[in-house]
């Protein structure tokens, strides 16, 4: 098969990994020739085609294609998607992201290709708009969803959402988990002490650990607070908060003002082939984004046999079952997150059970190959019905 994948840009971050591993996963394991078509990479997020992972995969970088609404660009985003769809000529067109989704779709759907297919990585509207945006990006979402085959949403819950909102009707959806590499999750610990003593860890330190953007809806500013009951209650506690972002100099003076500046370290931004290990040196992980699709932080850490305390939001009840690999928790249930913390932090015979049994549930659901077979099965059945 001839595919083109189109998403916006190439940050550092969980929609862009899946994209990367499903076209390299392609080219390697199905012998299929894929184009990338994205904007750049701006903004404090990183560059994830910097370092060098694209490998052999062809990419067409459109320098008009951003995040950002601009009318006059994004007309030219449009002519330049549709040159290289021209150009290329491909069987399948996979849309990602809310701008290169509504652009991709529409050209894609104008041009007659075959397949079209559109990744659900996690939706545009949220309660935490204000109602003229979120019912103009729902209004965007039912006009693309018209333009394309099928919808793929990396979680049962972000179909629930889309469907709720009157986007398209559940038939059009199918729920395909984000893949990644799991062996270097599987061993995480390889290096947990190498990586704890570089951070001034302790054996006694419990870490508790967040990987997420310092963005806004990530939540850093909840974690922070509970954070003070969780250190009164136990002073072993240390956080670990990887990921760089426009909240930093403020979250940093958070902490400062609250007293516990030695209880936080910010790793900053990391190439992903330091998050296992950084993962290896925590001993729990939490995820208090109040809006995600499914956080690939959820089941890496699974994976690497961390419990996990989560916001229940989106896809995250599908990975944090509570009591079983982790605590779920209402989004700014300060005291909520601070107890999951404290009982988490105080038992370690409690975290190994969590943990152990998130690894033996989810490592093989989220290997990319398993997404990537996924995937193009549905290429195959939308073609097959052309």
């Amino acid at each position: 098969m001839r595919i083109a994948h189109v998403i916006t840009r190439m940050i550092i971050g969980g929609a862009q990994e899946n994209t990367l591993l499903n076209c390299l996963d392609l080219i390697r394991d199905h012998a299929d020739d894929v184009l990338l078509i994205t904007g750049p990479a701006v903004g404090p997020e990183g560059d994830l085609l910097s370092e060098g992972r694209a490998g052999e995969l062809p990419i067409r970088m459109l320098d008009s294609l951003r995040r950002s609404i601009h009318p006059a660009r994004d007309w030219k985003a449009s002519r330049d998607i549709r040159a290289a769809i021209r150009d290329f000529r491909p069987d399948v067109v996979h849309t990602h992201s809310a701008k290169g989704g509504l652009l991709g779709r529409a050209v894609a759907w104008g041009e007659h290709v075959p397949a079209v297919i559109h990744s659900v990585h996690g939706a545009p509207f949220h309660p935490y708009q204000s109602f003229a945006a979120r019912e103009f990006f729902k209004r965007c979402e039912r006009w693309a969803a018209r333009r394309c085959h099928r919808m793929v949403s990396v979680a049962d819950a972000m179909t629930d959402l889309m469907v709720d909102a009157g986007v398209a009707p559940r038939e059009k959806f199918q729920t395909i988990y984000s893949g990644m590499d799991v062996e270097p999750f599987v061993n995480a610990n390889d290096h947990r002490t190498e990586i704890r003593n570089r951070f001034g860890f302790t054996d006694d330190h419990v870490v508790i650990g967040k990987i997420a953007r310092l963005f806004h809806l990530k939540g850093h500013k909840d974690l922070v607070e509970a954070s003070a009951d969780v250190v009164r209650q136990n002073p072993n506690v240390r956080f670990l908060l990887v990921g760089d972002g426009i909240l930093r100099s403020e979250l940093q003076q958070q902490i400062a003002s609250m007293g516990l500046g030695d209880h936080f370290v910010f790793a900053g931004l990391v190439p992903p082939a330091e998050v296992p290990s950084l993962i290896g040196a925590m001993d729990v992980l939490a995820h208090t984004s109040y809006r995600e699709g499914l956080a690939r932080a959820l089941p890496q850490a699974l994976i690497a046999g961390k419990p996990i305390i989560s916001y229940d939001v989106d896809g995250a009840r599908e990975v944090a079952i509570n009591g079983e690999t982790g605590f779920l928790v209402d989004p700014q249930d300060i005291s909520g997150l601070a107890q999951a913390m404290v009982s988490l932090a105080a038992d370690e015979a409690m975290r190994r059970r969590m943990g152990g049994e998130g690894q033996s549930r989810f490592t093989d659901q989220f290997r990319h190959q398993t997404m990537t077979r996924e995937i193009r099965r549905l290429y195959q059945q939308v073609l097959a019905q052309t």
